[in-house]
């Protein structure tokens, strides 16, 4: 009896023992997988947070790319991509307001809708004020036996006496006799026969002509596309591009007509760029209206249109861009200095001369919007008033430094209100054409000058000896102690 209670208890403990082992064993199994899984969970975490943190920076890589690119195009001489540029939107706000892109660099030209429409006036416009204009042909004879000058030996009262305004007028405007600058027979030939002209000039070899687009049918066959070269940029086209020959041996590329000129008048490439630039009514007497564009330009838009939008549309003789930064000439050479574009003491001293002669800084009480042009572009109608002009403006050139916006403003404020010329927004300038780097970079030794005792002893060869005599001739005044109005530097040009 005794033996089965055992028996009986035995078997009872041993079912609990099975049961507690039944239930203990899946929380057991529970906890072994669940050791499993935690580490696994612990990766899953950190992997997604490491994507999360890569994705943003890639996000915020490519916003900062968008961004980059949105600059760039805004900023960009391409139509193509200065298009894509939306200078309305928040963005550009935003980023001009932080100073990263500027004020807009292109707008839209208010031009006619078809050249083939445009009406050309009929006539010239008559001058009032001087109705005769003729130049001096022979540079007057020196002491020291000088060779003539292409923009002649002028003295400072003959300088005055050009800014009297008179109904005729005798006045130096280069091509001196046997000064330089000598155009060949055969194509002072062919310019005889155009009045309108597209001119632009290569120098010492630093462009190749651009071809113009947009051209019309109509604008091809009543424009001259003259490209005037000296003699190392010929050879260097020649190198660098097709050069072909018409029956009478002149010599094309694509629409450009070369011109040379043989002799260059200076020694400087820079001043000798001025002579097709300011003079280009001298260069081509029978042209009545001329379109000036500099050698590292692409023009994109239709002469036709540039005539009847800049000229004819608000009667004007002479048009010239506004400067993207600067109105004021003594700001002009002040950044002239800092980015060495001529030696220093030189463009304090043509400042000084024109301070003391009463040239202000501009200021809004002015009757200009600017004194200081973008000259790249300049169109005109050659009238005996605009081409008084030119060559006062050229013989400012000739006689000090080749920096022709520094001079532009000093003359019309010499001929003060007889002068009537159209200034356009910057912006229209900057969609008329796209620009192209030079092929190299112009550079002198006379540009890194900061005392006027470097052009002393060895220094002195680095004195242009035909041009800018008017800095090394005695001024008949006391320029010394003129004090240069002091400009705040309010633009990024430097």
């Amino acid at each position: 009896m005794e033996r089965e209670i055992q028996n009986s208890v035995s078997m009872r403990l041993n079912r609990r023992a099975d049961r507690t082992h039944n239930q203990t064993s899946p929380s057991h199994s529970k906890g072994k997988l669940g050791s499993e899984i935690y580490p696994m969970k612990i990766l899953w975490k950190r992997g997604f947070i490491r994507l999360v943190f890569v994705g943003g920076i890639l996000w915020m890589f490519l916003i900062l790319l968008v961004l980059l690119f949105h600059v760039w195009s805004c900023q960009s001489s391409s139509p193509f991509f200065s298009a894509i540029c939306n200078k309305e939107s928040t963005v550009y706000k935003v980023l001009n307001v932080w100073g990263i892109v500027s004020q807009q660099h292109r707008c839209a030209i208010p031009v006619a809708n078809n050249p083939d429409k445009i009406v050309i006036p009929e006539g010239r416009t008559v001058d009032t004020i001087v109705k005769n204009l003729s130049y001096i042909l022979e540079d007057e004879p020196l002491e020291n036996g000088s060779q003539p000058l292409f923009g002649g030996h002028q003295n400072w009262l003959q300088r005055e006496e050009s800014y009297k305004l008179n109904s005729s007028m005798k006045v130096h405007c280069g091509f001196i006799r046997n000064g330089g600058s000598e155009m060949d027979p055969m194509d002072i030939k062919y310019v005889k026969k155009c009045r309108f002209v597209v001119a632009s000039g290569i120098f010492d070899g630093y462009d190749i002509p651009h071809q113009p687009s947009n051209i019309s049918d109509r604008s091809k066959e009543i424009f001259c596309f003259l490209m005037v070269v000296d003699e190392v940029s010929l050879d260097f086209i020649k190198e660098n591009t097709t050069v072909s020959k018409d029956g009478n041996g002149g010599q094309w590329v694509g629409i450009w007509r070369l011109i040379l000129l043989k002799h260059p008048p200076y020694d400087e490439p820079r001043r000798n760029g001025k002579v097709p630039k300011i003079l280009t009514h001298r260069l081509f007497p029978q042209a009545q209206y001329s379109i000036w564009i500099d050698g590292k330009m692409e023009l994109i838009v239709d002469p036709l249109l540039i005539l009847e939008r800049y000229l004819w549309r608000g009667k004007n003789t002479f048009s010239i861009a506004q400067h993207k930064h600067h109105r004021s000439i003594y700001e002009e050479a002040d950044s002239n200095k800092r980015r060495k574009r001529y030696a220093r003491p030189l463009i304090d001293l043509q400042m000084k001369i024109y301070f003391y002669e009463g040239m202000e800084p501009w200021s809004s009480k002015k009757s200009t919007i600017s004194d200081v042009p973008e000259g790249a572009i300049i169109v005109r109608e050659h009238t005996p008033l605009t081409n008084l002009f030119s060559c006062l403006w050229f013989n400012e050139v000739h006689l000090f430094t080749p920096r022709d916006q520094l001079s532009f403003g000093y003359v019309v404020f010499r001929l003060g209100d007889a002068f009537k010329f159209f200034m356009f927004p910057n912006c229209e300038y900057n969609s008329l054409f796209v620009l192209h780097p030079h092929t190299r970079e112009h550079s002198s030794k006379v540009e890194w000058v900061k005392n006027l005792k470097e052009f002393t002893g060895s220094g002195s060869s680095m004195k242009e000896s035909r041009g800018g005599l008017g800095l090394w001739t005695p001024y008949p005044g006391n320029v010394d102690s003129v004090v240069l109005p002091q400009i705040p530097r309010k633009s990024k040009a430097g």
